[in-house]
């Protein structure tokens, strides 16, 4: 836990919840252990939407399809989503969701690795949430950059580890010092690119927002 649970408890109780069947696919998610944004993440995420009006949407990491129909949800614009998802067990799961939600049409599911399909990619996205394998993020920045409109957002879920982002890197169970590892490249990579204004925030597990900018803006 970030920030004292308590005081995460009293934000979250302010929240004005869900339609009805993103509360309902929330509490099959939960029940079944699948991961999905936490309350919080949810509240900044439908908020940086009613500021930013994107009208195309790339995911990075689907799971059972609840942040993709948030998102064609509360996009105060008709959005298009390219969602991606490697687990072929959650896939149909997601599918069923779109359907359920009256998103099917709006939402576009690739199968498959991120790492293959992002290079095939040639469209570019106003929007792109990072929630997938967080040891992936900077090895799938390049083509994530390349795909970013200037002006556009790059929002990234996971990003403080629950707090071990800052421990030593012998304090981190040997399992996770790669991912630890990899994380740190990456939070260093968005904060010292000429091209990205980043602003790394303690929102759930920790998030960072980074806006694409033209590289000769403040020289």
């Amino acid at each position: 836990m970030i920030v004292e649970e308590r005081l995460v408890t009293y934000i979250n109780s302010l929240d004005k919840g869900n339609t009805g069947v993103l509360d309902a696919i929330e509490r099959e998610a939960l029940d079944s252990y699948v991961p999905i944004i936490r309350k919080e993440m949810q509240s900044f995420l439908k908020l940086l939407l009613a500021m930013t009006k994107p009208a195309r949407i790339l995911e990075v990491g689907t799971a059972v399809g609840f942040s993709s129909i948030l998102m064609a949800e509360y996009d105060p614009v008709s959005c298009e989503i390219v969602t991606i998802e490697n687990y072929e067990k959650r896939i149909p799961i997601a599918r069923e969701n779109f359907k359920r939600a009256g998103k099917e049409k709006q939402i576009t599911l690739l199968e498959g690795d991120a790492a293959e399909i992002l290079p095939t990619l040639t469209e570019p996205f106003d929007l792109i949430f990072m929630d997938a394998a967080k040891g992936q993020y900077i090895n799938f920045l390049p083509d994530i950059l390349r795909l970013l409109n200037t002006g556009g957002t790059l929002l990234s879920d996971n990003v403080l580890q629950d707090g071990d982002i800052i421990e030593s890197h012998y304090a981190v169970t040997r399992r996770n010092r790669t991912i630890y590892k990899r994380m740190r490249e990456y939070l260093y990579e968005l904060t010292h690119r000429d091209d990205l204004v980043t602003a790394v925030l303690p929102v759930g597990d920790g998030i960072t927002v980074s806006t694409k900018i033209d590289k000769k803006v403040g020289n």
